[in-house]
């Protein structure tokens, strides 16, 4: 029997992803623990990363690109002196380099350098599309495309911890950011390469991990449990009109 979508309880599931998935395998679980298709997720993670994954289930499909748009909170660790092809932990090194004794106020130069508006070139393994084909998927085959800098910002970044090679630190960024960019940028700056070895989102817009479902906790929860999870479309208007 086919299921009538607006008899389908509808809004948004915040999930907290854990490490080595992809946000698909997220929808893949949450579509089968609620017996739904019309579920979508807004803004992909990286499999290494984890933290907040946003998932629109039937009408909230609608609100997905406004959702996307809003900017995000990131936890992250960039490990200084190798530079790898995906810039981050999960590529293969392509240059090593010692790594000088920095001070604190040595990487606050090169941070403050990304800070207020500027570009990033975006990484070959992405998944913005070039004549249709997703770069990572001509990344995989070797070719590497010339890719047109995007306009992003910074509004605030915290140093966390210092523990060369590591650097900890918090980065609060508009949609479209590439924090493993920003992490092999800011290598770049400070002259011995870096890549990003920790990544976790901490909030998108007004969404936070406080009302988020552990993967673990997805896998094996009711639907009835789920869905008196789900934040409502009318409480997201009453959030976003604040």
């Amino acid at each position: 029997m086919m299921q009538n979508p607006n008899e389908l309880p509808s809004g948004v599931l915040l999930i907290d992803k854990a490490p080595d998935m992809t946000s698909h395998d997220v929808v893949a679980i949450a579509r089968r623990q609620l017996n739904m298709k019309k579920i979508g997720h807004c803004g992909t993670l990286d499999p290494m990363a984890t933290g907040l994954l946003m998932l629109v289930i039937n009408r909230a499909t609608k609100i997905q690109d406004l959702l996307m748009s809003e900017d995000k909170t990131y936890v992250g660790t960039l490990t200084l002196g190798a530079t790898t092809s995906t810039q981050d932990k999960e590529g293969e090194i392509q240059e090593e380099k010692e790594v000088p004794g920095f001070t604190e106020e040595d990487l606050k130069a090169a941070f403050d350098k990304y800070t207020g508006n500027f570009e990033q070139i975006p990484p070959m393994v992405s998944a913005i599309k070039k004549d249709g084909v997703p770069l990572y998927k001509l990344a995989r085959k070797g070719q590497v495309v010339k890719r047109d800098p995007r306009p992003v910002f910074v509004t605030n970044y915290q140093i966390d911890r210092v523990a060369l090679p590591e650097v900890d630190f918090t980065v609060d960024c508009s949609k479209g950011f590439y924090v493993r960019t920003y992490a092999h940028d800011i290598g770049q700056t400070l002259g011995c390469g870096s890549h990003l070895s920790s990544l976790r989102r901490t909030r998108s817009g007004k969404f936070t991990l406080e009302r988020a479902v552990k993967v673990e906790d997805l896998k094996v929860a009711s639907r009835e449990e789920l869905m008196n999870s789900f934040i409502s479309l009318a409480e997201i208007s009453l959030m976003r009109g604040a």
